[in-house]
């Protein structure tokens, strides 16, 4: 028998009773979200015949994590993530609640309905960051894509589950209902957030400042060629898939002859391919390589489009929908698990919300186009052309930034020991510079090795600036200049090297010829007032 770590059971994380306690909480929280969906998108299509109006609330919805994703990943690393996780909860509920009043009353405008969609989607760019960032501290590192992928089944079986609590308490009780219903399940999940015991360490250095920590962030992210090859593949996929779900409710209405009910049961099949994907992850993983696997599922994802648009029988879209849900997990679940594996934990939640940015806007943007494409031509025009251009652009980004293979070792490791100073500054930026002898004919393969490598990895871990002098005098004499923006920020840098960055000092340190260790000075930048 496996240890309990070494499970490889699709299943196995949510023996761990806090991950299955926090699951459940992530899973209430995506029904609140795909119900809110379904009763917005279904009300919308009430209240105007316009397509671009109906996929605008794909948009509204989507276009907070595009907006307000990287401030929220860096309060998610910086505050307690217990309480922040609580606060989404409650704002989420007082959303649904204004939303249930408007409608209640006899209020509710096009406009208005968009408003309160970008706010109900306020709260989950506020939530998703935070909750991406605690996974990796629930389960061993070998059960994280089963985590990811048992995420992945919250999200999609809320497909399920959403649209059909949604649908029947639409054509039962009304819309109203369905976001009282919101409120009750982000209620009911800030109570269990609340029983989470998770002890909030407070970093000796303090928090960062939000700008320095969105800098950070960004900073990490421009500099490491993995994470942005996912980027660029993520945000291509669901760029072109999401023109599916943006114009779903105009194709039951219109195409297929159907009310909520086909609109529920489409949603609910995609669900249901996403859900029985998931157990057969693990092997697709094992049999392709990470590329092979993203494309096969954009194309299968692409034709589940074609068909859909094409189709006039409604059993034929249901069976098109569940292929598709099987395709949409397994592209977003793979790129999803190489993103978390190329993080680490000191920027965890920046990062995946940086990721979810990616996700979002181009979400936002592909479903204002394809909405526009259905107005200008037709709908079935729009998808054919979003499944047929979505996989001529995977091609391409994998062709423009192949997988660079097994991802860095991110451990943390200290490179040097902590610096230190008679007195700390308590302001002011500070320059660090290291001097190094290399043998001239060495030289070349030496500035390679730095304007690449060595660039990268200082400004991964925060560096204001870097740069590399070269004597004119001397050719054998190289300065490394670095600058921080404070003195705690300089200590924060120090204690983020990784393994990886342990690698690459002693390979810089193999160039150095002299026979003491390459001379260090840390100076204050004195500026004038």
């Amino acid at each position: 028998m496996p240890r309990p770590e070494e499970d490889p059971s699709p299943w196995a994380p949510l023996r761990r009773p806090v991950f299955r306690m926090l699951w459940l909480t992530w899973l209430a929280a995506n029904v609140s979200q795909s119900m809110n969906d379904v009763a917005a998108a279904w009300m919308m299509s009430s209240l105007t015949t316009s397509a671009l109006w109906v996929a605008l609330v794909q948009t509204a919805a989507t276009l907070p994590m595009f907006l307000l994703g990287l401030p929220s990943g860096a309060l998610a690393d910086n505050l307690d993530r217990r309480r922040y996780y609580l606060f989404t909860q409650l704002w989420v509920a007082v959303v649904a609640l204004v939303l249930s009043a408007m409608v209640f009353i006899g209020a509710m405008t096009p406009g208005l309905l968009l408003a309160l969609t970008c706010a109900n989607g306020v709260g989950m760019a506020m939530r998703w960051p935070v909750f991406a960032a605690v996974v990796p501290e629930l389960v061993p590192r070998a059960q994280l894509p089963a985590a990811l992928a048992l995420n992945g089944v919250a999200n999609n079986g809320s497909r399920i589950l959403g649209p059909l609590v949604a649908g029947g308490l639409i054509a039962s009780a009304g819309s109203a209902w369905v976001f009282v219903a919101n409120a009750v399940l982000a209620l009911t999940a800030a109570v269990v957030v609340v029983r989470w015991k998770r002890e909030h360490r407070p970093h000796p250095l303090g928090r960062e400042r939000l700008g320095t920590a969105m800098r950070v962030g960004l900073q990490y992210v421009s500099q490491s060629e993995p994470i942005k090859g996912v980027l660029l593949r993520i945000a291509s996929f669901f760029f072109h898939s999401t023109a599916l779900l943006a114009l779903l409710a105009v194709v039951a209405r219109d195409h297929l002859g159907g009310g909520a009910a086909a609109f529920t049961v489409l949603l609910a099949s995609m669900g249901a391919g996403a859900i029985a994907a998931a157990a057969i992850l693990p092997r697709l993983r094992r049999r392709y390589t990470r590329d092979a696997l993203v494309l096969r599922g954009v194309a299968v994802q692409s034709t589940a489009m074609a068909v859909v648009a094409m189709a006039r029988d409604p059993w034929v879209s249901v069976a098109a929908m569940f292929v598709g849900g099987m395709a949409w997990i397994t592209s977003a679940n793979t790129l999803s698990v190489s993103i978390q594996l190329a993080l680490p934990d000191w920027v965890r939640a920046r990062g995946m919300s940086i990721y979810q940015m990616a996700i979002m806007g181009s979400s936002a943007a592909g479903a204002a186009l394809w909405g526009q494409v259905a107005g200008w031509t037709s709908v079935q025009t729009s998808l054919l052309a979003a499944g047929a251009s979505g996989v001529t652009a995977m091609l391409l980004a994998q062709r423009w930034m192949p997988h660079q293979g097994a991802p860095e070792d991110l451990s943390p490791q200290r490179v040097v020991p902590a610096p230190s100073v008679a007195q700390p500054p308590a302001r002011g930026r500070v320059m660090l510079t290291i001097e190094y002898q290399v043998a001239p004919e060495r030289a070349a393969a030496f500035r390679t090795l730095m304007l690449d490598e060595g660039r990268r990895s200082r400004l991964r871990q925060g560096a204001l600036s870097w740069e590399l002098l070269h004597d004119m005098n001397e050719p054998g004499r190289f300065v490394e200049l670095v600058v921080d923006e404070s003195w705690a920020d300089h200590l924060r840098r120090a204690e983020r090297a990784s393994a990886a960055d342990a690698a690459l000092r002693d390979r810089r340190l193999a160039f150095h010829i002299a026979p003491e260790p390459p001379k260090v000075a840390r100076c204050l930048m004195e500026t004038s007032t």
